[in-house]
């Protein structure tokens, strides 16, 4: 089992911090969508921090903590909970409609979201293996537009 995931995201908006701790499951309309406002799911739980608020308060970089692994869980939470999607998510609604987030967004080509440490246990030897990922080119130049707005 997974020990340590730490995720990096850049979100439209500013999420408030803490713990988010839902349930998930399969949107009631959309077979390509997973929801947290679901009467029967799988539990989930992301613990959210701002680490850099962006383009004078219409983003910010954050830190998602993965305590469950559910599938769009991070995407599913900051959109539907936190109500600060990631930046670039056409599926949860990251494209920053309206404001000068779009040409962020539309220049990023993905959405802003990526595994920054992976952490678990080797299932032979017990030894505690960690890796770790630099953010991708595309995320570190859309993180310096946002900071430059």
């Amino acid at each position: 089992h997974t020990i340590d995931r730490l995720y990096h995201a850049i979100t439209v908006g500013v999420p408030a911090e803490g713990t988010i701790d839902t349930l998930h499951g399969r949107h009631p309309r959309s077979r390509l969508r997973f929801s947290s406002f679901v009467r029967e799911g799988r539990r989930a739980v992301t613990e959210v921090r701002v680490a850099e608020v962006l383009a004078s308060g219409l983003g910010a970089l954050v830190e998602c903590r993965l305590w469950t692994g559910r599938t769009h869980q991070i995407r599913v939470h900051l959109a539907e909970r936190a109500r600060t999607p990631v930046l670039g998510d056409a599926l949860y609604g990251g494209g920053g409609a309206g404001t000068p987030l779009d040409l962020v967004a539309s220049g990023l080509g993905r959405h802003a979201l990526h595994a920054a440490r992976l952490g678990f246990e080797h299932p032979v030897t017990g030894e505690p293996l960690l890796f770790e990922s630099a953010l991708p080119a595309a995320m570190e130049r859309a993180i310096e537009e946002l900071r430059a707005m």
